[in-house]
């Protein structure tokens, strides 16, 4: 048996070592181009996420972390399943990204040479579009530490004097922790209007803030317009440009701006904006929200204590032939999932987004590709939730739950987008299953 010269083993020793480092991952060449395409939307100063990704100096000591919450799936936050549907938001990681993130945090995470870094991505500054116009709310609104605060809606003025069509509307919270939710109405100006002044409706509630009336009644806000961006936690702007469309803002119209407060033991304020990116031409398409419910009498809306699958539904049939293209499924901490289906005239039924719902992270779901709805398809929205002590959100699963604007109790609101020509009015798209729904 022969014996190999010591120089050749030092050779092919030599070798392995350089071909395991130039395989190596770093975070300069493999790992910052991942962060920047999936992660730093959330992961900057400013937003929601709690550490920043836009550098190796602060993604390093998170390296561990991060490979935590990628094999486990926790992020990038995404609760599609992936059966039914593709989304152009859809973040989730490729099984290749997802082994480079693991190997960076296992390998002591690397920064690599400096020559393989890119040029650091340029970020709206506190925004998630670059606005042509933000507004306000005139003056701070005070938050107390504790106490149920009723939904609230101011008015302010829109200050477009000519007709304008908007591709994206992003609502930024001036304290994220405090707001349950945030809406963007367009109403038709009144001489009577008191800017800045909240307007709310006084609701009789028991000790626990729950409302003591269970049959929920909504009053219709003067002369809506339409319903043009919604701010939940971990939604998204609302960006009409993935779908080539726009929304109509008419000349001299105001908006009211709709915040639902939720104290979390320390008083506060909050001063939400509002940002637009404005069309330079009339688009071919009119994105129009509508917001169906589920029934909201206690008849309809009871969820029994403890109960671990209670389901809710709701409905609408299509007027005239649309587009599809956006989800946002809401609901409370009970919320479990929600499922989406179209019904076509022919009978068949087909299920486009089924989602495991998360309270903490509310996603918008935009296709990559518009789905055809012809006139007589119904969309049917099945949700569920769980009241029993196995959800560990739940804040009391001793207790009933019915319909209610305060967290502790309960919601079923489907949103969906559909494109349409412009100029369509929004109560000629579709028609709604109960009283208690709205177009908006």
């Amino acid at each position: 048996m022969g014996t190999v010269e010591p120089v050749k083993v030092l050779g092919l020793a030599l070798a392995v070592s350089l071909a395991t480092s130039a395989a190596a991952v770093t975070f300069n060449r493999d790992v910052l181009p991942i962060l920047e395409k999936k992660c730093q939307s959330c992961h900057r100063p400013g937003e929601v996420a709690p550490m920043s990704l836009l550098t190796y100096e602060t993604s390093r000591p998170w390296a561990k972390a991060i490979k935590s919450a990628v094999l486990t799936k926790k992020m990038p936050p995404w609760s599609a399943d992936p059966r039914y549907g593709h989304f152009v938001n859809d973040p989730t990681l490729t099984a290749e990204e997802v082994r480079i993130l693991a190997e960076w945090a296992d390998s002591g995470a690397p920064e690599g040479n400096a020559v393989d870094a890119r040029e650091p991505s340029k970020w709206p500054d506190g925004w998630a579009i670059q606005p042509d116009v933000v507004l306000s709310l005139p003056h701070p609104i005070p938050v107390p530490a504790k106490g149920a605060l009723e939904v609230m809606d101011i008015p302010i003025p829109s200050g477009f004097t000519k007709d304008t069509w908007v591709t994206s509307i992003e609502i930024r919270p001036g304290d994220r922790s405090v707001v349950h939710h945030a809406d963007v109405f367009i109403v038709p100006h009144r001489k009577d209007v008191k800017y800045g002044v909240p307007e709310f409706e006084p609701k009789a509630r028991d000790a626990d803030g729950v409302q003591i009336e269970k049959m929920e009644k909504e009053k219709p806000k003067r002369g809506l317009l339409g319903l043009d961006a919604i701010y939940v936690p971990g939604a998204p702007p609302d960006d009409y440009r993935l779908h080539g469309a726009a929304k109509l803002v008419p000349a001299g119209s105001d908006f009211i701006i709709q915040m639902h407060y939720t104290p979390n033991g320390t008083a506060t304020t909050d001063q939400t904006r509002v940002g637009f990116t404005i069309a330079k031409e009339k688009p071919a398409r009119q994105l129009v929200t509508i917001v169906p419910t589920a029934p909201r009498d206690a008849a309809h809306f009871h969820i029994p204590a403890g109960d671990p699958n209670w389901e809710a539904r709701a409905e609408v049939v299509f007027l005239q032939d649309a587009d599809l293209v956006w989800f946002l499924p809401h609901m409370h901490l009970r919320g479990k999932d929600m499922t989406y289906q179209l019904i076509y005239p022919s009978g068949v039924s087909v299920t486009v987004l089924s989602v495991k719902y998360d309270f903490n992270w509310q996603l918008a779901y935009d296709v990559k590709t518009p789905i055809a709805v012809p006139k007589g398809t119904r969309l049917q929205a099945v949700a569920h939730y769980d009241n029993s002590a196995n959800n560990r959100f739940n804040p009391d699963p001793s207790k009933e739950v019915w319909w209610g604007d305060q967290t502790m109790e309960e919601m079923m609101v489907p949103y969906f987008g559909v494109l349409v020509k412009p100029g369509v009015k929004h109560n000629k798209i579709v028609a709604y299953s109960t009283a208690s729904d709205a177009v908006k």
